[in-house]
Formats: structure tokens, sequence, C-alpha cells
């Protein structure tokens, strides 16, 4: 597969989505680069902005099967992985397969659910299988979990843990729309919403071929130390109680990949690992309680160290 394929079928999936997700390329973009990466996607929004429209749309475009999970305080692990019930006429015990067994998995309201519920994402979201009774059981290829959750409401939440925090891929966040954005939305909705018209543009197959190649994008030595730099200097800044895991680099390299073959490149520039910075590293980081005070967020600190890791000159690959 050529990257300029890449770039096709990344158009196709970006306008597609568009249909129901208007005036977000960016997000869309940046979700479908966590898709081609076999990552997953943490959704941090108000309501009715279009979060599970987001992962049903992405779900329908690559004619996936798409399962949604209710976070809620008495949601149970066996409700997301499934349960074993005895069978009077074979006298045996029978596996009920969850709702995690599907490609997309939107887990709405994840911070409402509790810890022990969220835990059971855990070897699902970092293995792609679930281990039920001693059995390890693979999950369906591809595999991405959206999660969502509402970051104004804190009554009645459990905030996730730094280690399923670190699960996820990208930290991504929609926005309200424009005032023009938002008219289209009232008239594309006005006597039926457009996700129950979405169509596939690719197959599953042909986006298992794409995650295959992400790899092959080449990375020059100075970008891959750029990466390093910047996530090593979340460590040591001083708004920070906690920098990003080597998990962050790894991420981040990754993604700069994904970004560069959607744009139908064979090679990462500086300016592809700083669109993908802020959405990689958010949630990997931890600030400290009177840099909380002085109104200083994760955004801002990683501005910060943008501004002050120099942008390697080389970016583009040598040509042999």
């Amino acid at each position: 597969m050529e990257f300029a394929e890449i770039q096709v079928y990344s158009e196709k999936l970006i306008a597609n989505i568009e249909k129901v997700i208007i005036g977000k390329r960016n997000v869309i973009e940046k979700a479908l680069v966590a898709l081609f990466c076999d990552g997953h996607i943490l959704l941090e929004d108000v309501p009715g902005i279009g979060k599970t429209m987001l992962a049903r749309s992405i779900a329908k475009s690559i004619d996936a099967t798409f399962k949604r999970i209710q976070g809620t305080p008495d949601l149970l692990p066996v409700d997301i992985l499934g349960v074993s019930i005895f069978n009077p006429e074979t006298k045996k015990f029978e596996y009920r397969k969850g709702p995690i067994f599907a490609n997309v998995v939107l887990v709405d309201e994840i911070n409402r659910a509790t810890p022990k519920t969220q835990s059971a994402l855990l070897e699902a979201m970092g293995e792609g299988q679930i281990s039920i009774e001693g059995i390890s059981i693979p999950l369906p290829k591809p595999f991405l979990v959206v999660a969502t959750q509402n970051p104004i409401e804190f009554e009645g939440t459990f905030p996730l843990p730094e280690a399923q925090m670190d699960r996820f891929f990208l930290n991504l966040s929609i926005g309200y729309p424009e005032q023009k954005e938002e008219e289209e939305v009232i008239l594309r909705q006005n006597e039926s919403h457009p996700i129950n018209f979405l169509k596939p543009v690719i197959d599953i197959e042909t986006l298992l071929l794409i995650q295959k190649h992400i790899s092959s994008v080449h990375v020059d030595d100075s970008i891959r130390e750029y990466i390093v730099k910047l996530v090593q200097a979340t460590r040591n800044d001083s708004s920070l109680s906690l920098g990003s895991s080597p998990r962050g680099s790894i991420a981040l390299y990754k993604a700069s990949q994904a970004l560069a073959a959607i744009n139908g490149r064979d090679y990462v520039i500086p300016e592809d690992v700083k669109n993908m910075t802020k959405e990689v590293l958010r949630h990997r980081i931890i600030l400290k309680s009177e840099a909380k005070l002085k109104k200083i967020t994760a955004d801002t600190v990683i501005d910060r160290i943008l501004s002050s890791i120099p942008v390697p000159l080389e970016a583009k690959k040598e040509e042999e």
C-alpha cells in the first residue's frame, strides 16, 4: 500500500464522519491517528457536543461492530467482560460474551463507574484480550475503546487512576461548534439524524493493512531525539508533580507517524510531532496543587515545553 492511498482513504473517512460531526476536521483527523495506531481515545467534554456520535461515526465508516457501555456506580466487571451461565440442558457452564467484544466500544461516562469496574478495562485496552476464569480470550481486531467523561461534574464520580489514564493513546476534546456550524447541525438534524444514513467507506481489512503500514513511516534521528526531549521535559517541569512515562514517548512517536501517513507522507516532520503533543501528553502528566491554584493547565505546561525545546532543522527523509 502506498502512502498516497492512505491519504485517499483518510480523506474518505474524514469526509464521511464530517457528515455527522460538522466543522471538527482537526478532531476527526486525530481520532483517525488513534485508530490507525491501534490506540484508544479518552474524550473529555461537556454533554451534547457529539462524543457518542464521533464513536458511532467511526464504527459505521469502517463497517465495524459497535457496542456502548454506560458507566454507572452499579456497573460490574461481568457487565463488561461477560459471564458464565449454567445450561441445565448440557449441564455445563457456557460463557456469554460481554459488550467488550466489539471493534469499537464506547464507554460513556467512564468516571461514573467504580474503580473495580474501570480496572476491568485495563487488560482489554493494554493487551487486546480479557481473562475469564483463568482463560485468556482475544478481542476482535481492530479494537478501539472510546471513553467519555464530563470534566465539569465531579459529584458521584471516580477519577481514573494514572495507570488507566496512561492506557489511552490520545486525550481529545471536541469543543463547541462555531455559529455557522451550529446552524448547519440544526438543519441536518431537522428531520432525522445523519448518523442513520452513514455508510462504510472502507472495510476492516483495509484498515488493518493501514495499521501495518504506519510503522514504516520514516522518522529521522533528530525527530526521535526531539520527541524524547519533549517527554523528558515533563519530568523536570516545576509545575508538574508527575511527568509522562516512556509510554508517552512511544505514543508520540507512533502518532507522528500516523499523522504523516494521513497527509500522504512517508516521513515525519517536526510539525507532525508538535500537532500531536498535547493530545498524547496532557492526560499523562499531573499538575501540582499550587499550579492548579494559579490556573495553570496541562496544555499551558505543554505549550511552554514546546516553545523551550529547539525544533530539529532536518525534517525530511534523506534521499538515498
